[in-house]
């Protein structure tokens, strides 16, 4: 049976860090929530009060046999601004800052290889500040906010148009 590992990741709103994940193969699930903070158990309500300490993120369980923990950070660059520390596009402040949680050093490594690589790579011209950080306890969001893409379709269009879509279409593609 194959071993299943998980990876967290914050790039602004959740809403938005689902679909590009959950269309590939070997991933098992997406999950919207909150991570990184030092409030238990913290509502939508509270993280946006920005007064928890805790990113928007999701966490995603993955089969390292088809997709590996490598290639979801790629992905996961190209959904982020990597040089914008003080949150991603139209999403401001400490809730929506860009954030690799690594859950070992095998993901450390990774991540840091990763980051370091971009960075080397003067695709940007201003320095790459994404964070990378242990993982820490994660907590679920409410339903409302699991697969927004799906289930709410128009709103999630108008969200990736504030600035996200642009930017990947411009640096990414």
């Amino acid at each position: 049976m194959a071993q299943i590992e998980t990876a967290i990741f914050a790039g602004g709103c959740f809403w938005c860090m689902v679909k590009p994940f959950d269309t590939q193969p070997g991933i098992q699930s997406v999950i919207s929530g909150y991570t990184g903070g030092y409030t238990v158990n913290p509502t939508y309500a509270d993280v946006a009060s920005h007064t928890t300490g805790h990113t928007e993120a999701v966490k995603i369980t993955f089969d390292p046999a088809i997709i590996s923990y490598a290639r979801l950070v790629e992905i996961y660059w190209q959904q982020t601004d990597p040089t914008d520390a003080s949150g991603q596009f139209q999403d401001r402040g400490d809730s929506y800052r860009p954030v690799i949680y690594v859950a070992n050093d095998k993901q450390r490594q990774t991540a840091q290889k990763s980051k370091a690589d971009l960075a080397a790579s003067a695709q940007f011209d201003a320095p790459i500040v994404t964070r990378i950080e242990d993982a820490q306890p994660f907590y679920p969001a409410e339903e409302a906010h699991q697969d927004f893409y799906r289930k709410n379709p128009l709103r999630y269009q108008i969200e990736e148009m504030g600035g996200r879509e642009a930017f990947i279409q411009k640096n990414w593609h």
